[in-house]
């Protein structure tokens, strides 16, 4: 929306550029004139002349600003998991619920561990077996070994309780290994958080039966997002030199700059397009995971003729602006619209010429146009 106090400081803007090019005064039938007063009311004498309207107004004008290459997208997260049981048994406990906020290292779901416990007691009652077997084979073998030294048994005795003992390590070590797996089988049981984010959706409840594989919860990293878009082959080149995207999303009328951009370094066989990561800032509220956005990568400056988007009228398929002629007479007129120039502006492809002065509050100049015509 431009007020008179934003055109007075475009016009200081353009007197200090042509100051240095046109004469300081010019006199005309003894009347000395200066350079910027007349700059200054030709740029404000159309908006000037509008003044006591109830209403605010702008006039139509080219503006170079960025070229961009326009592509939806998806919002996604860096970070996404759904977490999985990975032993058999009956879910006894379920902490969280979705949108709910979750710490790293806390409990998510618990599964009844009572036959785990029970293969981790087996395990080690293994384990202590294997140990007195290990410790009677190794005694027999120092016996066996101090005999055939005196020479009262064979060296084929020797043999065989070297064997024995040998084979009472491997089986303590077996039943080590073993005791190992019960264990870390009974920490199955136990669901933590992977790392600190929020429950998107719970794939399970209370008293169901967990099977190894089957999905118990998803969550996300809402810090971490970045949105996806799928670029056409032809695109690829313009897309690669870009030196900065902005992300829009329309449902929320919010634009975001994006810290990087990635090029995959694949293409989709079916539809010959590239996927392209945008990374969006740490912490980017409202938006979540799954959302619609359009990507416009920069890939170039151009002229566009551009008015204020709160000035456009929509309603279905049309759009319109209330234009405000010399005589301050006000015309609804149809446009066509381009892309969007940034958050408050939109291009006009055609309806409207510049110079054009149209009203950026459409509302109080319909309630105006309807008093006038009572």
């Amino acid at each position: 929306m431009f007020k008179i106090s934003d055109l007075v400081e475009i016009s200081r803007n353009l007197i200090r550029s042509a100051h240095s090019a046109l004469p300081e005064k010019t006199g005309f039938l003894g009347v000395t004139v200066s350079i910027q007063h007349v700059v200054l009311l030709a740029l404000m004498s159309p908006v000037l002349s509008h003044a006591a309207l109830p209403f605010a107004v702008a006039p139509v004008q080219f503006k170079e600003v960025d070229q961009t290459y326009a592509a939806e997208a998806l919002v996604e997260a860096v970070k996404q998991a759904t977490v999985s049981s990975q032993i058999s048994g009956r879910i006894v406990e379920i902490n969280f619920d979705a949108g709910d906020f979750v710490k790293k290292g806390q409990v998510l779901v618990r599964i009844d561990e009572r036959e785990a416990s029970q293969a981790l007691a087996g395990s080690q009652a293994q384990v202590a077996q294997a140990q007195a077997s290990l410790q009677n084979a190794k005694a027999n073998y120092d016996r066996t070994k101090q005999l055939v030294a005196q020479k009262f048994v064979s060296q084929a005795a020797l043999d065989k309780a070297l064997s024995e003992y040998k084979a009472a390590q491997a089986q303590a070590q077996a039943s080590l290994a073993g005791a190992g797996v019960a264990a870390t089988t009974k920490g199955f049981a136990t669901i933590v958080a992977p790392y600190s984010g929020v429950v998107a959706a719970r794939h399970a409840e209370l008293g169901e039966m967990a099977s190894p594989g089957k999905p118990l919860m998803t969550g996300f990293d809402p810090k971490d997002l970045r949105v996806v878009a799928s670029i056409p082959q032809y695109k690829l080149p313009e897309v690669r030199q870009s030196p900065r995207a902005t992300v829009e999303f329309p449902a929320l009328n919010k634009w975001v700059k994006v810290t990087t951009i990635s090029v995959l370094p694949a293409a989709e066989a079916r539809t010959h397009t590239t996927r392209v990561r945008l990374d969006l800032p740490e912490n980017t509220k409202d938006v979540i995971p799954g959302m619609y956005a359009r990507a416009h990568f920069t890939v170039g400056r151009t002229r566009k003729l551009l008015v204020p988007d709160s000035a456009v009228i929509r309603r279905s398929e049309v759009t319109a602006v209330y234009v405000v002629d010399k005589k301050e007479q006000i015309h609804l007129r149809y446009v066509r619209l381009g892309e969007s120039a940034g958050q408050a502006e939109i291009e006009v492809l055609a309806g409207l010429m510049p110079g054009e002065i149209i009203a950026t509050e459409p509302v109080k100049a319909g309630i105006y146009l309807k008093q006038l015509k009572k």
